[in-house]
């Protein structure tokens, strides 16, 4: 097709890729939303559930925790769960976002989307 073009057929092939891995990076994204993680902290006593966004959804609290003397620590626990799940949900989108960009030879760490 643009064969008398010179390096402008294989600028063509590389576009024609580009747009192709844009589309597969939102999908990608969008199902970032759809995947959930739970974090926890206390030996499971708190728990949350993260999208791999790191959204919150949820928070799981054992009943034994409500003490009123324990308040402080109830809290600490929540804000390590929260943490928590939040490093799994980036983990998981980042390996998630890893199988869009698969044969691609990007440098390692580079993060996306850009």
């Amino acid at each position: 097709m643009l064969k008398g073009l010179g390096g402008l057929g294989d600028m063509a092939k590389i576009m024609k890729q580009a747009q192709e891995m844009q589309g597969k990076m939102a999908e990608a994204q969008a199902k970032l939303d759809e995947i959930t993680v739970e974090g926890e902290a206390g030996a499971g006593m708190v728990k949350v559930t993260v999208t791999a966004k790191g959204d919150v959804k949820g928070i799981n609290i054992d009943p034994s925790l409500f003490v009123a003397d324990d308040k402080e620590v109830v809290e600490d626990l929540i804000v390590a769960a929260i943490k928590d799940g939040q490093a799994r949900a980036a983990e998981t989108a980042q390996a998630e976002m890893g199988k869009v960009t698969e044969g691609l030879n990007l440098p390692e760490g580079m993060k996306l989307p850009f």
